[in-house]
């Protein structure tokens, strides 16, 4: 997500009573050091908003989804601006493998946005813009960013090259599926060929998790893993393997209906449920980890972008607990849908507070008058982070920036 520079008071830039050039300048440096994972608010955001509908919770569900409806054109907005006003850090985000996954957010954002628009608005015409929207950025994404790692010449470590953003190309990938069974068939025209097409998509997204997950957990067991490597965002961990879930219930109860896919259905089925069983695990896991990180090893708890990361997840598990619910007509697993509705929104509230103090302050930081003549923001506030305990990518897991 953006990258915080933590400078002293007294080295920002002397606002002025009008947006002048110096208050520009501190401006100008933020977006400068903007994370592309930050679309991972929407995608927390948005799926929030989905659990909270499917549990009839519809004025707590629209409210979310008018904050997602500004957000996501603001943010489109911001990441245009960046790449006009600073083609070479773009150019270099995508060659980077700490930065690069976080692209995919902004695939998985037009995805979740999609599903919100349908079910909440019905507005199936949207949703069917936003699907093929989502194929074209997952196409780019996927393509450019994994060939770019692939043959650039510098790489790092396999300790400090992976982490959990990468799983975000997982989550990308499903919901590109999730979409598309959530509109029932109303893109490809043809059923059986878009049904097909979701599930070519599905299966592909649970390959890929299989790939980068044993890669992730290879660095657990054998890598020195310090308390600051354990970002929230590792809770992508269980969010891609939730949405495969979710991808997967979806198409088993449309599979009812097809004559291509019936056949197929235990076999969708059984996927789902291992996929289901596989985000449960690591929710214990993340939790204990978490506890070590602040109560063992007292590393203080405070507002960072990267906590989207681990809203999206909790979000997601609900969701796709509802759905497969649904799919094997186990009723008793709703209760577990309901848990994690609430704890999904009782994280959205602490996160956006949190990120609503953070505005406050920087509002007031940069626009207080000056006491006293103070020094231009320093040149090195505008260079990359390097520092992999302070790099990292939102709703993906890693370090941040």
């Amino acid at each position: 997500m953006a990258a915080q520079v933590d400078q002293p008071e007294s080295e920002f830039p002397p606002p002025r009573d009008e947006l002048g050039a110096p208050v520009l300048t501190h401006l100008k440096a933020r977006l400068a050091l903007m994370h592309p994972a930050y679309f991972a608010l929407v995608m927390a955001t948005g799926i929030v908003a989905i659990s909270c509908h499917l549990f009839e919770l519809n004025y707590l569900a629209l409210a979310l989804s008018a904050i997602n409806l500004v957000a996501y054109p603001t943010l489109c907005a911001l990441f245009i601006a960046r790449a006009v006003v600073f083609p070479d850090r773009v150019a270099a985000d995508w060659r980077d493998h700490g930065r690069a996954p976080g692209y995919f957010t902004v695939v998985a954002a037009t995805g979740v946005l999609g599903v919100q628009v349908a079910l909440l608005y019905d507005a199936i015409l949207v949703a069917q813009v936003l699907w093929w929207v989502c194929v074209a950025l997952w196409a780019a994404c996927t393509y450019t960013i994994f060939t770019l790692l692939t043959v650039g010449d510098n790489k790092p470590s396999l300790a400090e090259g992976i982490n959990g953003g990468w799983l975000v190309s997982v989550v990308a990938t499903q919901a590109v599926s999730v979409l598309g069974l959530t509109m029932n068939g109303a893109v490809l025209g043809d059923s059986d060929v878009a049904l097909f097409t979701m599930m070519v998509f599905w299966l592909g997204g649970g390959m890929l998790y299989l790939w980068i997950i044993g890669l992730i957990f290879y660095r657990y067991m054998f890598f020195r893993f310090s308390p600051r490597d354990f970002m929230a965002p590792y809770w992508i961990n269980m969010g891609a393997v939730a949405i495969s879930a979710l991808a997967g219930s979806l198409l088993a109860s449309a599979a009812e209906d097809s004559a291509m896919l019936a056949p197929l259905r235990p076999f969708i089925l059984g996927l789902s449920v291992m996929f289901w069983a596989t985000a449960t695990w690591w929710i214990p896991m993340l939790v204990v980890l978490g506890i070590w990180r602040h109560g063992v090893r007292g590393v203080p708890i405070s507002y960072d972008p990267l906590y989207w990361g681990l809203v999206f997840p909790i979000g997601m598990y609900s969701v796709c607990t509802f759905r497969l619910s649904e799919a094997l007509g186990a009723a008793f697993l709703l209760w577990v849908a309901r848990v994690f509705v609430v704890a999904a929104v009782a994280a959205w509230l602490l996160t956006f507070l949190g990120l609503a103090q953070r505005m406050l302050y920087a509002v007031l930081l940069t626009f207080r008058r000056p006491q006293t003549t103070l020094e231009p923001l320093p040149h090195a506030a505008l260079e990359p982070v390097s520092d992999p305990t302070t790099v990292g990518v939102s709703a993906t897991g890693g370090s941040q920036q």
